[in-house]
């Protein structure tokens, strides 16, 4: 038995063709899955038992950030596929959703802080689970090279982990690390500075200059909401004498209250 689907929503980005290759392995099935322009398209073939029971789990456990909003299905006869595969993206006309960017996973949090892993203090982790979507996709179907994320070549690490269908960065579209990854650095006075990056633009916020943080969707600009001539330089840069600032507190601090 032969089952194909059309799966729309957001279902690009999200994990969702890893998921799917997990699942049909783990019922034996043969087949394969691929980004379209308007959504996940799925062959599966196998037992009717065991495609009952993928689709069965495919509708009720789909990735956490998954939102399927329609299914099509169709049954054909057999073509006797010998494995089941991720193919590479079909270009056509756009016309699916891409998942928003995804707040940083509890796994991600742990390996961020662990001095023994190879992201340890890596801003731009991620992982199938989390990380830049929506603001680094130039054009879809959603794959690396229609991102902005094109410019940066996997390391051998990465190009592994990327290929590993038992680890949680397989076909994650954003994978990077230190070595072949987006790197931080300060721009000031005409130096280009990447040690400490971090620590010496928060010295110079609290010296009370305005500092542009570059983030995946553009720049944010920064002072020290306890200066007083900090704020009022920012204003008179933005030209906004009345409209109240964003905010940014520690979440202790934020909790605590």
């Amino acid at each position: 038995m032969r089952k194909v689907l059309l799966i729309n929503g957001i279902v690009q980005g999200v994990g969702f063709r890893p998921f799917i290759y997990r699942l049909a392995k783990r019922y034996s099935l043969k087949g394969k899955v691929r980004n379209e322009g308007k959504g996940v398209y799925i062959e599966v073939e196998g037992e009717e038992e065991n495609i009952e029971k993928f689709l069965r789990e495919l509708r009720l456990s789909p990735p956490p950030p998954c939102e399927i909003t329609s299914m099509e299905e169709k049954n054909l006869p057999d073509a006797g596929y010998e494995d089941f595969v991720i193919e590479k993206s079909k270009e056509e006309e756009p016309f699916t959703f891409v998942s928003p960017d995804i707040a940083t996973c509890k796994d991600c949090l742990r390996e961020l802080f662990d001095p023994q892993d190879r992201r340890y203090l890596y801003p731009s982790i991620n992982c199938t689970n989390c990380g830049p979507r929506f603001t680094i996709v130039e054009s879809l179907p959603y794959d690396r090279e229609r991102t902005t994320m094109r410019i940066f070549k996997m390391c051998p690490e990465c190009e592994q982990e990327y290929n590993d269908p038992l680890s949680r960065r397989f076909h994650a579209q954003p994978n990077a690390c230190p070595v072949c990854g987006p790197e931080v650095f300060l721009l000031y006075q005409g130096k280009r500075i990447k040690e400490n990056a971090i620590e010496k633009a928060c010295e110079l916020i609290e010296k009370g200059l305005v500092v542009a943080i570059k983030g995946l969707g553009g720049f944010h600009l920064a002072v020290d909401a306890r200066n007083p001539e900090a704020i009022k330089r920012l204003r008179e840069r933005k030209r906004k004498n009345n409209k109240p600032f964003a905010l940014m507190g520690n979440p202790e601090d934020i909790e605590k209250h």
